[in-house]
C-alpha cells in the first residue's frame, strides 16, 4: 500500500515541477517572508504545512497542534482556538536564517482540492451563513457593484449575495474589494514553483494521503486525521453534484472564465476540466 502510494506523490511532484518548468520564469527568484506567509512550522516533527482554505485545513492545524504537544487529542480543540488562538507559528515570524533552515530541512506539504468545488464551498460557508466580516467587507461591496435595483436592507447588510454575483466579483479585474484567501489560486497562496514541496495531497483522497504523511513524518501511531466537518456540520459537504448545480447558474461564457482563472491548479495539480 505504502508503495503505490509514494508512486503517486512522485507522480503529483514531477506534474507540479514540469508545470512550474513550462510556465513560470520565477524559479529562481528570492523567497521573501511574503511568500511563507501561510506557511504553518511545527518543530517537534520538522514539518511545514502550506494552508489551503477549504481542503481540511481546520484539521490539519489541529493535527499539527497535537504534534506540537499543544492539545492531546483533536477531538476537543474547537474552530476558533484553531484559526484564531494563535498557538502555532506561522513561517513568515522568523528571521531569514530560520525561514531557510526550516525550508531546507523539514518535511513541506500542502494539501489541495478541485478548484471549482473549493470555490463553491467557500462561498457557501462566507455567504450563505451569518458571517460578520465576509457580509459587510465583501457582501456589501458585491451587491452594490453588481445587483441591480438592489434594496437599501441588502446594500446595508451585505447579506443574501448571490453565486453568480460573487463570480461576477471574482473575475472583474476592476474588483471592488481584495482577493481573499478563501478563493485566492494555491499558485498564489503556496507559491509551489518557488517552494519544492515534499508531499502534496489531495482533498479528495484526504484520509489515507493524510495517514500516508503522519506514517512518513514517524507520528504517534494513536493519531489519526479527523473525519469531522468543521462548520455547518449538519450540512452535506460540497460534493461536484453541488457544485455543479451551483456552475449551472452560470452563462458559459462565465465558466469558461472561471476555468481560466483558476487554470494554472487545474494544471499543476493534474485536475480535469470540469
Amino acid at each position: 500500500k505504502w508503495k503505490s502510494l509514494y508512486q503517486i506523490q512522485k507522480e503529483r511532484k514531477r506534474i507540479m515541477r514540469e508545470t512550474c518548468s513550462k510556465y513560470k520564469s520565477n524559479n529562481r527568484r528570492i523567497i521573501t517572508p511574503y511568500h511563507v506567509s501561510r506557511i504553518f512550522v511545527e518543530d517537534k516533527y520538522r514539518v511545514l504545512y502550506c494552508e489551503v482554505p477549504k481542503a481540511g485545513c481546520s484539521n490539519w492545524k489541529r493535527v499539527l497542534m497535537v504534534l506540537n504537544g499543544l492539545a492531546s487529542s483533536t477531538k476537543n480543540i474547537q474552530h476558533n482556538t484553531v484559526h484564531y488562538g494563535n498557538y502555532l507559528k506561522r513561517l513568515d515570524g522568523f528571521d531569514h536564517k530560520g525561514i531557510y533552515h526550516r525550508l531546507n530541512t523539514y518535511t513541506k506539504m500542502l494539501f489541495i482540492r478541485e478548484p471549482f468545488e473549493k470555490l463553491v464551498s467557500a462561498f457557501r460557508d462566507k455567504f450563505e451563513h451569518p458571517n460578520n466580516y465576509y457580509h459587510p467587507v465583501f457582501g456589501k461591496a458585491i451587491i452594490s457593484r453588481y445587483r441591480v435595483n438592489a434594496t437599501k436592507e441588502a446594500l446595508r447588510t451585505g447579506s443574501g449575495v448571490k453565486f453568480k454575483e460573487f463570480i461576477q466579483y471574482l473575475l472583474d479585474v476592476h474588483r471592488p474589494v481584495g482577493m481573499d484567501i478563501h478563493w485566492d489560486h494555491v499558485n498564489r497562496l503556496c507559491s509551489p514553483c518557488l517552494i519544492d514541496y515534499d508531499f502534496v495531497g489531495k482533498f479528495e483522497s484526504m484520509e489515507e494521503d493524510a495517514n500516508f504523511f503522519l506514517h512518513l513524518i514517524g507520528a504517534p501511531q494513536n493519531l489519526t486525521f479527523p473525519k469531522f466537518k468543521d462548520r455547518h456540520s449538519n450540512e452535506e459537504r460540497t460534493t461536484t453534484k453541488i457544485t455543479q448545480q451551483y456552475f449551472a447558474e452560470l452563462s458559459p461564457s462565465q465558466r469558461q472564465r472561471s476555468y481560466d482563472f483558476y487554470y494554472m491548479d487545474y494544471l499543476m495539480f493534474n485536475y480535469s476540466k470540469p
